[in-house]
């Protein structure tokens, strides 16, 4: 099964976090983890939560090793176990339904 994790980082005091987010890319980038950057957000899929949270985690531990002071993480967890489906099934779903009648 696959978990989808929709997380944000903010590194506090900062007004332009494209920087920081473009490191946190690299690192999904070297782990070869399958991720989706929104105006907002980055989202992951991979196998497990545990899976999710050592990456975020890694993620939330850059920023203080890129200078940063201190650091907000927001994540949110779409952990469904009856059957399997990826980041784009859902948007593919949302897009069909639109799409109806």
């Amino acid at each position: 099964m696959s978990v989808i994790i929709e997380f944000v980082i903010v590194p506090l005091g900062e007004l332009s976090l494209s920087r920081y987010v473009a490191e946190v890319v690299k690192l999904l980038e070297k782990k070869g983890v399958k991720y989706q950057l929104t105006p907002m957000s980055t989202i992951i899929e991979v196998s497990s939560v545990s899976e999710g949270f050592k990456i975020i985690e890694e993620a939330h531990e850059l920023m203080f090793k890129l200078g940063v002071k201190r650091v907000s993480t927001t994540i949110r967890i779409d952990d469904r176990r009856d059957k399997r489906r990826h980041m784009e099934d859902k948007i593919k779903s949302v897009l069909e339904k639109a799409q109806e009648g």
